[in-house]
């Protein structure tokens, strides 16, 4: 091995052990950026010739080694939209490209990151502090995702508009005992404008397991005056039904029962007109004979719960997410809707991954095709709500490998002093 060659492999180990201090020097640097993935350093040597009666080494080089599968610890965070991934896994974001029409365009390269930092920019976009837009699955009205294709998720602010009341649901205990009298449930229900009004509903005791149900609305311009029924409960109903249950309802005015057998929904129905139009309005008392809501037995009046199945009018409140990845839109009239859903990204080799700005990677031929899947199933990992995933750099592991970094450094230095001086001795034999 000349002399040469001695201080051409020390200075590769110099540029090697410089490539280490690089990676020291980012690691620390982004400590506390969050998702950040630590890069370590692997040290590889090449060899020019080697046998068993000569060595003669030829370089070492510095090679990368990325850590995306070393989990950072996973801290509460203020941000409601923020979320982190417990176990394998990214979030699948959109780069920008610019602007048309007054809204944003993006890469046509899909991007992966675990800095799951997002909030809500002007356009209802959720957009990481890298500027990465997050990307899901559309869902359906009743809140089913389409898996089919990956895009940004846009928040609609609209208003959530009214839906008329269709259905009330009752569920009291009527005295059994109790002298003739009269029992008043009150209820509210809506109209297709999302305008509240009142049904009364009024319990007028008869003979012995026997009712009168009148139903009085208010604002009702349909012109119909007079809404009554007569149920009957236990062996007083047609058929006979078990004692205390409602079994059925006979000689309506304004109101319409459901068929009378026994296990039949028990339910009584009517039409009104708040101004928009006939409106239909059903009564539900459970089933008839079984289970009914609407019960007769001895002791006091209890109006356990009513319901109703109509909606006012509701302005947009703020945005929620769920641990299986939903994202739902709040309003301020108590009513919310599902609009899409976050899945996990996991890669065979998620290591091999291209490394780009902003804590983001691409795909590349190494790492393997992506593999969408919901949160916590198929081996991806679980979304952490109100969440950041910190970075995965030890402070005190760096500033060891500094150190020997910077020994490494100083040592090689001395190979090229040494193989200096040896080659000036050589040109000195001349004298």
């Amino acid at each position: 091995m000349s002399l040469y060659a001695s201080m051409n492999t020390a200075i590769s180990g110099l540029t090697a052990q410089a490539r280490a201090l690089g990676n020291v020097a980012d690691n620390v640097a982004n400590s506390q950026t969050t998702g950040f993935k630590r890069t370590d350093t692997n040290f590889v040597s090449y060899v020019t010739r080697s046998n068993q009666q000569v060595n003669q080494p030829g370089s070492v080089i510095a090679r990368p080694n990325y850590t995306l599968t070393v989990q950072g610890t996973v801290q509460p965070s203020d941000n409601p939209l923020a979320m982190a991934i417990a176990g394998q896994g990214m979030f699948a974001v959109a780069m920008p490209a610019g602007r048309e029409n007054n809204q944003p365009t993006f890469d046509a390269r899909t991007f992966y990151t675990r800095a799951g930092d997002f909030k809500m920019d002007q356009d209802g976009y959720m957009v990481n502090s890298q500027g990465y837009y997050l990307q899901g699955w559309a869902t359906n009205t009743a809140g089913t995702p389409d898996r089919t294709v990956v895009k940004p998720i846009r928040v609609d602010k609209s208003v959530y508009n009214p839906v008329a009341t269709a259905n009330v649901n009752v569920s009291a205990t009527l005295p059994v005992t109790s002298p003739t009298g009269v029992v008043s449930m009150p209820v509210q229900v809506y109209d297709s404008l999302g305008s509240q009004h009142s049904v009364n509903m009024t319990w007028t005791k008869g003979t012995l397991n026997n009712w009168q149900l009148s139903v009085a609305v208010p604002d009702d311009t349909s012109g119909v005056t007079s809404r009554t029924i007569d149920a009957q409960f236990g062996i007083a109903a047609t058929p006979a039904a078990p004692d205390g249950q409602l079994g059925s309802f006979t000689a309506g005015s304004g109101l319409t029962e459901t068929p009378a057998a026994l296990g039949d929904p028990a339910a009584v129905s009517f039409v009104v007109d708040f101004g928009q139009g006939p409106q239909t309005v059903s009564l539900n008392f459970g089933n008839y004979g079984t289970n009914s809501t609407v019960t007769q037995f001895d002791g006091k009046t209890n109006e356990n719960s009513f319901s109703q199945d109509g909606v006012p009018l509701g302005a947009f409140s703020n945005v929620s997410l769920s641990e299986n990845g939903d994202v739902s839109v709040n309003y301020d009239n108590g009513q919310s809707r599902t609009i899409g859903r976050v899945p996990v990204v996991s890669f065979a080799d998620p290591d091999k991954l291209q490394k780009t700005d902003g804590q983001a990677y691409l795909r590349t031929d190494q790492s393997g095709n992506a593999r969408v899947n919901d949160a916590n199933s198929n081996g991806a990992g679980k979304i952490v709500t109100s969440s950041l995933e910190s970075s995965n750099v030890d402070l005190a592991s760096e500033f060891s490998k500094l150190i020997l970094a910077q020994r490494a450094y100083t040592a090689n230095t001395k190979i090229v002093t040494a193989a200096d001086e040896l080659l000036q001795d050589t040109l000195n034999m001349r004298r």
